[in-house]
């Protein structure tokens, strides 16, 4: 079911967001106003059949002159920004992780220190290098772990299975050939075992599982050896200051980057040009995206972040759709700032709750749906992810909640869009859930372009159907109301936010 996000809980038996619907009965006559949408993200892949009549282009930016023509700061920026790249074209494509970053930076300064012994100043730097260092001890130990495990399956599937081809004389084993070998070669016991390994992790040959385990090892092993590892540090191919928050101006207008996988994918959700016969369909059908690079694999920068927002909003972003987040945030402050402003110029932010199943009502997870005053964000919308089941897997068994801090959920759960080199692929996350309601957004201010930040997130958190299935609460088996995982306690509908716009235009 590769576009079960569009589908009607009454019409069709699944819990999506309505979106076929409210096309055929709310909006077949309408005339939409292009939105312009920013995905802050890993990059966009700007070639892709799906995406490319619906991408932004910068009216009085010439390509590839050398110039800043419209005198923003930032040269050749046709298509976005890449505030992970150098001058001379270079990119980042791993960082290093927060608490990485955080136990680098406080080691020398804390390491066998007593907390009583430091001046109350330091105290609280302290703390959270002392947090930082656990959460990086752990992650390292279980990442090794992780690496020495894929290794060894990498080994030995590609072992077996050339010992497979090699008997049955063929280059290439799929599913069915190991069925009929399982059933017809007694002689050939590992053909069974072969098989189940493929069908119960959804491969449909010996070279789709190789690929997918060879990648496996090669992000385990940047994650070792780039993300966990305090001597890496990538930043000079930027060739900016790190530690100077208030810099801009660096970066480079590569925004699609050495690996634009996840932000094409969440680009084609917003997105993905509807009713073409490609691929997906996204949700918005009247959109434009800006590609603004922020976010490499591992964990991004409070400084490129807040940069990011900047950007998007000067160039007139109307929404800004945020699939990232991190456990720690040592410059949160100069982030809220930028939010702040996104909220003056009439942005709505729209962020992934976080993969981690903790409550973020008392857990952390960065941007975090409060300001450092502790007030609620009043522009952002936090949205976590659900399944296409209305079972106890309702509720993403990853997801992050809470009955505060997460706004509602969407689907997030085998979502089907573009990848790089006009393929499609399955993934999920409240990465893929976010750009949902960021299309839902989009939507509703296509036909009220008046409608604020405040109205939008009003109409689509008061809009959201209720479910009180009983659902697993992510990270555990303990069964509870799925209403009580945020807000709305609902998942996002288009159909029910446009009955709602309507009225309340109507009424205006």
């Amino acid at each position: 079911m590769r576009r079960w996000q569009h589908l009607d809980l009454k019409t069709d038996g699944v819990p999506g967001i309505s979106s076929d619907r409210a096309y055929r009965e709310l909006l077949a006559n309408r005339k939409p106003t292009p939105v312009l949408v920013a995905v802050l993200d890993s990059g966009i892949d700007s070639t892709h059949a799906d995406l490319k009549p619906v991408l932004w282009r910068k009216p009085g930016e010439v390509v590839g002159n050398g110039l800043d023509d419209d005198h923003n700061g930032y040269v050749d920026d046709v298509r976005g920004w890449n505030f992970l790249g150098g001058k001379d074209g270079q990119n980042i494509a791993v960082e290093t992780l927060e608490q990485t970053r955080i136990y680098a930076q406080y080691r020398p300064q804390f390491e066998g220190k007593k907390r009583k012994a430091l001046a109350p100043a330091d105290q609280a730097k302290f703390d959270v290098y002392e947090r930082a260092k656990t959460s990086y001890e752990r992650d390292l130990a279980k990442e090794n772990k992780e690496l020495t495990f894929l290794s060894g399956a990498l080994a030995s599937n590609t072992a077996s299975f050339g010992r497979m081809k090699q008997a049955l004389n063929l280059s290439v084993l799929d599913t069915a050939t190991l069925w009929q070998a399982a059933r017809s070669r007694p002689d050939m016991p590992s053909a069974a075992s072969l098989y189940k390994f493929l069908t119960i992790n959804h491969f449909g040959s010996s070279d789709e599982a190789l690929k997918a385990l060879g990648e496996a090892v090669a992000h385990s092993r940047n994650r070792v050896e780039k993300s966990l590892n305090p001597a890496y540090n990538p930043r000079p191919l930027v060739g900016d200051d790190p530690a100077n928050l208030s810099e801009t101006g660096y970066g480079n207008p590569d925004s699609q980057g050495p690996d634009a996988t996840h932000g094409t994918h969440c680009a084609g959700i917003i997105a993905g040009v509807r009713g073409n016969g490609l691929g997906a369909d996204g949700v918005a059908s009247a959109v434009h995206i800006m590609i603004v690079r922020s976010t490499p694999s591992g964990d991004e920068r409070d400084k490129d972040v807040a940069n990011a927002i900047r950007y998007a909003v000067d160039n007139g972003a109307q929404i800004i759709s945020m699939s990232f987040g991190k456990d720690y945030s040592l410059d949160k402050a100069v982030v809220d700032a930028a939010m702040q402003y996104a909220d003056q110029k009439g942005v709505l932010l729209v962020h992934a709750a976080g993969n981690s199943a903790v409550d973020t009502d008392t857990g952390t997870n960065f941007p975090s749906a409060r300001y450092l005053n502790g007030q609620d964000i009043p522009n952002q919308i936090t949205v976590g992810a659900s399944s296409r089941l209305n079972t106890p897997a309702l509720a993403a068994e990853f997801s992050n909640y809470g009955r505060q801090t997460v706004d509602v959920f969407a689907p997030g759960v085998d979502i089907y869009s573009s990848t790089p080199g006009n393929t499609y692929a399955t993934f999920s996350g409240t990465s893929m859930a976010a750009p949902v309601v960021a299309g839902v957004a989009a939507v509703l201010k296509s036909y009220y372009p008046k409608l604020t930040p405040a109205q939008l997130k009003q109409i689509i958190v008061q809009s959201a159907v209720p479910y009180h299935t009983l659902v697993n609460k992510p990270g555990t088996k303990k069964l509870v109301d799925f209403a009580t995982l945020s807000k709305s306690g609902g998942i996002v509908n288009l159909y029910e936010a446009m009955k709602l716009a309507d009225q309340q235009m109507a009424a205006k």
